[in-house]
């Protein structure tokens, strides 16, 4: 099975943990990637039982922009099918989405039989970003809030598992990021002009956060808060947590062995040297 008892003692000792990060040294790059190969193994036989079983798996990732959700979904998929894998990445709604049941763009994404669907950013935009900067009303967010409990509750009851992150990253932290992504031409692409905006208002995030977990947290599909001042424990933290809440069973080792190659004595190979692309590295 994919939990084991140490697991879930160290999971229910850190939610009793204030969300603030601990002074924790950042975690060695060796011991990090000698962990993430380990539990990419894992999620690689996740994989097996998903396709197997005809699992349906939804996880949600939310948190503050430079939280380091990006990170954590590509350390969970570098290594996995994408045809089992989705990612789903809505950007801004088109005026006739905005005319829609505001649940209703994020239907067809969710998971079929056989499918792990990650949501970077999700139906919760509602209860963080739009309501911050002013983007829905507040009816708009009555109605949000008496509904996405239900929501979920049917996903749930329909045989989907749902799991919702919420990445907790410090102020400072989160300057020191931003910082770098102006100053590196690689991550500027990153940075939004509603970023921007959104940076100057952490408290008003701070009580919508506070709101969405009072409103939103159920039996059913419970928030988990990880920190992520520390990306390399942060990935490997939930990566270990969302394993250890899925109850999959490995597959047995398969014997591989390659077929021998069938060798004709007609086949004379094309020249292609010229197509070649110029070798400067």
């Amino acid at each position: 099975m994919g939990k084991s008892s140490s697991r879930k003692e160290s999971a229910s000792k850190n939610a009793n943990e204030p969300i603030a990060s601990p002074g924790t040294e950042k975690l060695p790059r060796k011991e990090y990637e000698r962990e993430l190969e380990r539990l990419q193994v894992e999620l690689v036989q996740l994989q097996d039982w998903v396709r197997r079983e005809k699992k349906k798996i939804c996880i949600v990732f939310e948190g503050r922009d430079g939280a380091g959700k990006g990170g954590v979904i590509k350390a969970i998929t570098e290594r996995v099918s994408p045809r089992t894998f989705r990612v789903v990445a809505l950007p801004a709604p088109t005026e006739r989405e905005k005319s829609q049941m505001y649940v209703q763009r994020y239907l067809p994404h969710f998971p079929a039989a056989s499918e792990i669907v990650i949501f970077d950013r999700s139906w919760y935009n509602r209860a963080g970003v739009e309501r911050v900067m002013g983007f829905c009303t507040e009816r708009e967010l009555e109605v949000f809030f008496s509904g996405a409990p239900w929501v979920e509750k049917a996903m749930v009851d329909s045989g989907i598992i749902v799991l919702k992150y919420w990445l907790e990253v410090s102020p400072e932290e989160q300057t020191r990021r931003l910082e770098s992504r102006i100053t590196d031409g690689r991550k500027l692409w990153k940075l939004s002009e509603m970023d921007l905006k959104s940076y100057a208002r952490w408290d008003e995030y701070s009580r919508a956060r506070d709101d969405m977990f009072l409103k939103t947290d159920t039996s059913w599909a419970p928030w988990y808060v990880a920190r992520s001042d520390d990306k390399k424990r942060a990935r490997l933290n939930i990566i270990t947590h969302m394993l250890g809440k899925i109850p999959y069973e490995k597959m047995p080792a398969r014997k591989i062995e390659l077929p021998k190659r069938r060798e004709t004595n007609d086949y004379v190979a094309a020249d292609y040297t010229s197509k070649l692309i110029p070798q400067l590295f």
